[in-house]
């Protein structure tokens, strides 16, 4: 027979559930999606459910730092000087150090490890301390366009080696998934896509912003501007972009070209935009963090790269209603759906990539606009990443116990 509960008996207390501990490891944050991404991820998961730590190396001495957007969100990430972009036997040890003693202080139940370098070694760090569920995102890949034979086989049997040790492999585009089975990184059940996720609500009014970037430069309200934003870096292929430049003033004189960014390339670049007749036509702007400035005068976006994972300035640019022409290398095409919501060149070749400015500015701004400003903001909005994130990561634990 149940007892009956009598007055002054004490209530059972409902269990209390600690959070779910998280830490996030990135080479470091210079400008570029996976800076937004995981600066994004840390501070949407840090709540009843999750409790987020960032640690990111040292940025490099011509990188932009996108160490502001992180604190603008409210993360402090734990820096670790010693895990830096460039290859260095004595600093990748001190950061296999740093990491494991982090991780033995922090105790996470989840290591989630973004780029290359951080890659090889969080993962290695989680070995060594026994985390239970470990996770890794390619942003893009260096295995074509970066390195001669020999590196990137290295590196391909590093990331095999790597892919061992970790329960998920996450990729942003479809494409880029098929890619790293190709290279055979991991079986393919273990590599999933989680596209990425951006604050997009900034570029979806620029009324009031109009003018301010034409105004700056001393151009009229009706000069064109065509414009390419990110690293100044060979995988970019600037010179393709001048080149291509250099054929639309023939026959249209008129048009004005951004670069926006800054990197190892810009003193090379800014000679050679001199030596083909461009210095008065082509403007550097050098890193901008006013980025919706940017877009709201921009007539079309650029991208000339050999190599891409998935462009946070296209995503951006169809959010904020700005044509777009690319090369279709690596996840662009998914991300432009095969051509749908903007215009996709043969990479390597400065005259189709002309015609394809060309087809954009007579264009202008039409029906694919609206729609490609909905799939941005449907795909890769900040709100689908975390919740995406969300669920994988208590999938994972639960499939642990």
């Amino acid at each position: 027979m149940m007892r009956e509960e009598k007055r002054g008996d004490p209530q059972p207390l409902a269990e209390e559930v600690e959070p779910i501990r998280v830490m996030r490891v990135i080479a470091r944050l210079n400008i570029g999606g996976p800076a937004v991404h995981v600066s994004l991820l840390t501070a949407g998961l840090n709540d009843a459910g999750f409790q987020s730590l960032l640690a990111a190396g040292q940025i490099g001495e011509e990188e932009g730092d996108m160490g502001y957007l992180a604190q603008q969100m409210g993360v402090e990430p734990v820096i670790i000087p010693s895990l830096q972009r460039e290859i260095s036997l004595r600093d990748d040890l001190r950061a296999l150090l740093a990491l494991t003693r982090l991780m033995r202080e922090y105790r996470p139940q989840i290591v989630h490890t973004h780029t290359a370098k951080a890659g090889l070694v969080g993962r290695l760090a989680a070995r060594l301390t026994r985390v239970p569920v470990v996770i890794h995102t390619f942003h893009g890949h260096v295995f074509h366009g970066y390195f001669g034979r020999i590196k990137t086989q290295l590196f391909l049997t590093l990331e095999r080696m790597s892919a061992r040790w970790t329960d998920v492999i996450l990729t942003i585009s479809e494409r880029l998934r098929e890619e790293l089975i190709g290279y055979r990184i991991a079986p393919a059940e273990k590599i999933r896509v989680v596209p990425l996720g951006l604050p997009l609500d900034q570029f979806f009014d620029l009324d009031a912003k109009r003018g301010i970037l034409r105004s700056e430069l001393g151009y009229s309200t009706d000069t064109p501007l065509v414009g390419m934003i990110g690293r100044l870096v060979p995988i970019k292929r600037h010179e393709l972009f001048l080149e291509a430049a250099r054929a639309i003033t023939v026959d249209n004189p008129q048009v004005r070209f951004l670069i926006v960014g800054d990197g190892e390339r810009r003193a090379e670049l800014q000679e050679m935009a001199a030596d083909l007749g461009l210095a008065d036509v082509v403007r550097f702007t050098g890193w901008r963090a006013d980025l919706p400035v940017i877009y709201a005068d921009l007539d079309v976006v650029v991208i000339a790269s050999r190599n891409e994972g998935t462009p946070v300035s296209i995503i951006e640019a169809m959010a904020a209603d700005v044509p777009v022409v690319s090369t279709a290398v690596g996840g662009v095409p998914d991300l432009l759906c095969e051509g749908k919501f903007g215009e996709l060149v043969e990479p390597e070749n400065a005259k189709a990539l002309a015609q394809g400015i060309r087809k954009a500015l007579r264009r202008g701004k039409d029906e694919r606009g609206e729609q490609a400003r909905q799939w941005a903001h449907d795909q890769y909005g900040e709100a689908r990443l975390i919740g995406d994130i969300r669920t994988l990561y208590r999938e994972l634990l639960d499939r642990r116990g």
